[in-house]
């Protein structure tokens, strides 16, 4: 049976990290500056879509919308017991390298289907402008086969952090939230390829409004 609610345990930890690190570290050091928060739907299935450019990505995003999010994490560091249970908790789910994305999609479906909301980044992999320039269908086609909106969300500035330097920077950062995007309604190429670029263009659109 589907749930409209992450796990207890994982909600609760949640708020922990994110009151006692990351709003304070976005808010004070980053002088972060969140917009479009009340656009973000709290229970039910979630795709969060963004463009990826720092390490810190995946926190901010958590934080800024509210609820907890899923993101991919490397089969390898499940292998360790205690740290297993501990990103298991935080709603990351496991990826093997080299794998074809049929794992990575199930996992991401069974993330949906336990409560969560599941982060994606279009592009799949970090950019230094902070821009989508190669967007992936890999989020449109979990948001048809699960029914779930995507919501576009914008980080701005985050390519500075560890720009030059291997400690993090006080970069200003800004993140941006978009109204929530219905999901393709089948899994037709033509439809995922619509709605992703579609996705895009929201994302690049609040990324030029800058900080």
């Amino acid at each position: 049976m589907s749930r409209d609610r992450e796990p207890l345990i994982s909600l609760i930890l949640y708020h922990l990290f994110k009151w006692s690190v990351v709003s304070p570290l976005l808010h004070i050091y980053f002088q972060g500056r969140i917009y479009g928060a009340d656009q973000v739907p709290l229970r039910g299935p979630l795709v969060v879509v963004a463009n990826h450019a720092s390490y810190f990505d995946p926190p901010f995003i958590s934080n800024c919308v509210r609820r907890p999010v899923a993101w991919m994490a490397k089969e390898e560091l499940f292998q360790i017991p205690i740290f297993r249970t501990l990103i298991t908790w935080y709603g990351a789910y496991p990826v093997k390298r080299g794998a074809g994305d049929r794992r990575a999609l199930q996992a991401a479906l069974n993330a949906l289907e336990q409560g969560w909301a599941v982060g994606v980044f279009l592009e799949g992999t970090r950019t230094p402008d902070g821009r989508i320039h190669d967007p992936k269908l890999g989020a449109a086609l979990i948001a048809a086969k699960a029914q779930a909106p995507l919501l576009p969300v914008c980080l701005w500035g985050t390519q500075e952090i560890l720009k030059n330097s291997p400690f993090p920077r006080p970069a200003p950062i800004t993140v941006r939230i978009g109204t929530p995007i219905p999901p393709p309604p089948t899994g037709d190429r033509a439809l995922l390829e619509t709605v992703t670029q579609h996705c895009c263009e929201v994302i690049h659109h609040l990324h030029d409004l800058g900080r």
